[in-house]
């Protein structure tokens, strides 16, 4: 009797341990979706909350100095994802032979591009044209006045260093910056006309 007593409770034991297991998984499952969910929110919210100070940059390696040509620009994109377009003036083998200024048009967001043959930075969602310092002097931009943002430059070792905003994420999201290649990239992102359009130098839009 006292057998048959232990043959019957066996599986109503093992049953409520299963039940157990399944109940304290399914918790520790959900447990790790909210804090996952809320870790998330959390970052993003920081990222707003406390973004990088004002003022506050790092020094990135661009290229090396004798690669870059008189009169030729090339696209940078930072850390941060900013694009650049860094010309080449001069070959006195210091900064001063290069300025950085940003690629995006101060009217409407759109991608400016280096024109060597025009001696002129070229923005062509609303024919905005910049001189080689950056000072718009046509189109919508000239008419406010506008100007593109200016980097600074350094030469170390022949080598050319750009200072930009650091990331505003953690560390682990902190990546150098990249030149990119012979795309132009003609829309932007506000111009609806262009957003998103990437052609190859020289093409029709």
């Amino acid at each position: 009797m006292a057998d048959e007593e232990k043959r019957g409770e066996a599986p109503a034991s093992e049953g409520t341990d299963r039940r157990g297991f399944l109940r304290n998984a399914s918790r520790a499952a959900m447990t790790a979706g909210l804090v996952g969910g809320y870790g998330g929110f959390a970052a993003i919210a920081g990222r707003f909350l406390y973004p990088a100070k004002t003022g506050e940059v790092m020094w990135q390696f661009v290229a090396e100095i004798d690669g870059i040509k008189v009169g030729e620009a090339i696209r940078y994109r930072g850390p941060s994802g900013e694009t650049i377009n860094i010309t080449r003036r001069s070959r006195q083998g210091d900064a001063g032979d290069f300025i950085a200024l940003s690629s995006t048009c101060p009217h409407l967001g759109c991608q400016v591009r280096w024109e060597a043959q025009n001696n002129r930075f070229f923005c062509p969602c609303h024919n905005g044209v910049f001189d080689p310092s950056g000072k718009a002097i046509a189109g919508p931009p000239g008419e406010a006045g506008q100007s593109l943002p200016r980097y600074d430059l350094k030469v170390e070792r022949g080598v050319l260093h750009i200072a930009v905003p650091p990331p505003r994420f953690t560390r682990a999201a902190l990546k150098a910056g990249v030149i990119e290649g012979e795309e132009h990239i003609s829309g932007p992102g506000h111009d609806p006309c262009l957003a998103g359009r990437v052609r190859k130098q020289g093409s029709e839009s």
